[in-house]
Parts: C-alpha cells; structure tokens; sequence
C-alpha cells in the first residue's frame, strides 16, 4: 500500500509517518513525504530515512502542478494532507500566501486524487468553529473562521466534502484541537505551549497575551496522530467530519503557571489583533470515540513534562 503524506516533515506530520511506519498493522506500507520545507525539516524525519525500502523524501511544494502529476504517476492508494500554512498572525499580514498554500495547494492534491480514487484525508483545524462560551465543540456546532488561516482552512474543506460528494472521491476532515509535544516549534509557527516551555528553560518572562482567560484544549501529538492514523483507515470515517482533543480545557494563564510556577515571570501583553482571539475551546470528541474507538491517552501534565524533557536534550 502506498500512502502520501505532505507536510510529513512538519511537527504533526512526522509524528503521523512514525507511527505508520511503526504499526504496519493493515500490511506492508509505503510512505512517501512531499514538504517543501518552509516549516517542516529534514531533521524531524531523519531517522526515517534509512528505511529505503519503506520511506521517501520528496522536497516539493503542493502548488507546484507538474510536480504532483509526476508524483502521482506512483499511484498511491491513500493521501494524508497536512501541508499548510498554519501561522495566524501571518496569515492577517498576508492573506494570498495563506490562501494560495491552503486552497490552491489543496484543490492541486484533490485533482491528482480525483483521477485515481486515491482516498484523501484533510486535516483541518478547530480555528474554524464560531465562539462557544458554554459547551464542547461539537461538528455541527456553527463556523466562523476569524482569521484568512481559518478562512482557508475551510475553503480546504468545502473543496473536499464538494470532491467527496461530487465525484464520489472517498474523503474525510479531521479537526484537530490545540496540538503539542516534541518537534513543535517555539516560534509564532509553533504553539503557545513550546513558547512557555522554551521561555522557562531559558529563564525568561512568559508572553500571555490578553489577560490570559482565554481557554484552550491542548492535544498531545502523539495522541493526535494516533487519531489520524485510525481514521485514515477507517472505512466508518469515510465523508465524515471528526474533531479531536482532550475534552478538558485550561485557561492561559494556568498554563503559564504549571510551566513556570513563579508567577513574577509572567508578563500580559497587548493581544496583536483581537477579532482572531477565541474566548473559549473545548473539544467534544464523542464522535471519535463512536467511529474510531479513540480517545486521549496522556494527561496535560505528562505531555508538558515530556515536551519539556525532549527541549531540554534536543
């Protein structure tokens, strides 16, 4: 079996190619990576790379249409989409490049998929649900993106499920909640959780902007892929929306302090553009758990501890 995956040298990617690589479970697997590596690196997928006879490299960007009509050419049966450009605040500054990696490059992957049935999994985001103050997040809760990052995640997905039901392409939208873990970067392109962790260990202040209320719910990556992995394979998750986390949420600020315990550290900042700043996220994952038989298997503090552990030796 031939499985594709972009951005497989990303922070969540490479975590999804270790675990194919690693269960094997529906039979011999081949895994090919296409990243162009603005975000992703060659780093995070170097211990794969000796497995040559199971794994390839390809540096290539998803806009690139003659490269992906080469590249099909293989024949792969299954496609993992996680090639994007993922930074908000970047995304406010420059819209086209957010939308020209996340929609164009999508609609270029559905066409090659399109042509050989090759099953299309799209991984989306949970930016991209309406504020909910009181309740998890369920998938049929409104939308309403607030940034052209979560306006073109959607898009993403409207071009999906339109493939799925117009051409019967076997498709499927995965929406992960807030994830972290080794490999992430501690720059605006990473999570808040890899900041606080690399400010602490360096001693300096943690960042919090706004007054740090807001909520989140953090989804350790290896729990992430795991999901990702189960539904790529299942057949009850074909046309299906599925939203993963970890069903409790955590404000910023008690973030900040299991990080960093010394609350002299903690510095409130002015937040960059407020109308991106969702109050509350909590996942309601009742539907992975029905379909898929999934379910979060690490606590908060034991993916902050060994997050911690892999930024202190990496």
């Amino acid at each position: 079996m031939r499985v594709l995956v972009t951005g497989g040298a990303g922070f969540i990617g490479r975590w999804v190619v270790k675990q194919l690589l690693q269960k094997n479970v529906h039979g011999p697997l081949h895994i090919s990576v296409l990243d162009n590596l603005s975000n992703g690196s060659r780093k995070n997928i170097a211990e794969f790379e000796e497995e040559k006879e199971s794994f390839t490299f390809i540096q290539g960007d998803i806009r690139d249409r003659k490269l992906l009509q080469l590249l099909f050419k293989e024949g792969f049966d299954l496609l993992i989409h996680l090639a994007a450009s993922i930074n908000v605040q970047e995304s406010l500054l420059d819209p086209q490049e957010t939308f020209e990696n996340d929609v164009v490059g999508t609609f270029n992957l559905l066409e090659e998929a399109r042509k050989r049935n090759t099953r299309f999994v799209y991984i989306s985001t949970c930016m991209v649900y309406a504020r909910a103050e009181h309740k998890a997040i369920r998938e049929d809760d409104p939308l309403s993106p607030a940034s052209p990052y979560a306006g073109s995640k959607l898009a993403g997905e409207n071009l999906v499920e339109s493939y799925y039901r117009g051409y019967g392409l076997p498709a499927l939208i995965l929406r992960p909640f807030n994830t972290y873990g080794p490999f992430q970067k501690s720059n605006q392109e990473g999570g808040v959780v890899a900041i606080f962790i690399e400010k602490a260990l360096k001693g300096e202040e943690i960042p919090i902007f706004g007054d740090g209320e807001q909520t989140r719910d953090f989804l350790y990556v290896e729990d992430c892929a795991e999901f990702i992995v189960k539904a790529s394979f299942s057949e009850a998750a074909t046309g299906q929306v599925i939203n993963a986390g970890s069903g409790q949420d955590i404000t910023i600020n008690d973030l900040g302090r299991i990080v960093c315990p010394d609350e002299r550290k903690i510095r409130y900042l002015p937040h960059h553009h407020l109308q991106s700043e969702i109050k509350r996220l909590l996942c309601d994952s009742t539907k992975a758990k029905s379909l898929l038989g999934w379910g979060p298997g690490t606590s908060l503090k034991e993916g902050i501890a060994k997050t911690m552990d892999w930024m202190r030796t990496r």
